[in-house]
């Protein structure tokens, strides 16, 4: 009996933390629409999320589109099924591949940077000083973060895509001579709005979910040094689950409606 309860309060303290993280996400939704907005800070992480994290996913998204074509296609081979090579690539990068690779690469740099950030800002009592000043630290800090990733991921998936099928392309002009229109041509033969429409609208709850357990992990961060690791850390892991949650809720709402 006594084995179960360090079960139960793991149990509890998940539960408990599912709520505040609940409660922090409806405080985002108000504080967002009210004044004053912060356009300059907002840019500014707009550039952070953005530019500081595109060559990492056009460089992922190359080899991604590289090493799908290169395992692929000896297996299509054996069917005399190669010519299908660009439209299996570009519907496996733009539904699935790229967003959820991207959104995992964003959550290990931007989600662990965020928690960082705002838990050094904690431990150094930085926030409890904006706040003394009048300050709204939580219109300052958090919400132009959240809506840095939830604009940011999009664009970057976008990018990353695009750098898949160019790497995927190189291959297949090298083993299969194929020409650059010839293969853009299939994939946008292949690819319909329904494989889009979906793919993009998640990418946007990925970077919303990158955003707030980011900024939830490091704004209510432990005080100490140790704090700011741990809220880094755990800041990756839980964004890194809750973009999983997402993805399979997306796929399931998407087989059922289109």
């Amino acid at each position: 009996m006594k084995q179960s309860f360090p079960t139960i309060t793991k149990i509890k303290n998940f539960f408990i933390e599912i709520g505040e993280l609940t409660y922090f996400s409806n405080r985002f939704f108000k504080e967002l629409f009210s004044t004053p907005f912060e356009f300059k800070e907002l840019l500014r992480q707009c550039y952070y999320v953005g530019n500081k994290s595109l060559g990492l996913v056009l460089i992922t998204g190359f080899i991604i589109g590289l090493v799908l074509t290169i395992q692929t296609r000896p297996t299509l081979e054996q069917f005399g099924a190669e010519a299908w090579m660009p439209s299996m690539v570009s519907i496996s990068l733009i539904r699935e591949i790229g967003p959820i690779i991207t959104a995992l690469i964003c959550a290990g740099r931007i989600g662990s940077g965020i928690g960082a950030e705002l838990g050094s800002m904690r431990v150094t009592e930085q926030i409890d000083a904006m706040e003394v000043s009048g300050t709204n630290p939580f219109k300052y800090l958090v919400v132009t973060r959240i809506l840095a990733t939830t604009l940011m991921i999009p664009i970057l998936v976008i990018f990353g895509d695009a750098m898949g099928l160019l790497g995927s392309f190189i291959i297949e002009n090298l083993k299969g001579d194929v020409s650059f229109f010839l293969y853009f041509d299939k994939v946008f033969h292949a690819i319909e709005f329904s494989d889009v429409l979906p793919a993009t609208i998640k990418t946007f709850f990925f970077g919303y979910a990158i955003g707030l357990v980011g900024c939830y992990k490091g704004y209510y961060c432990n005080k100490g040094t140790v704090g700011v690791g741990v809220a880094a850390n755990s800041a990756v892991v839980y964004a890194s689950m809750l973009l999983f949650i997402i993805d399979f809720i997306a796929v399931f709402i998407t087989d059922i409606f289109i």
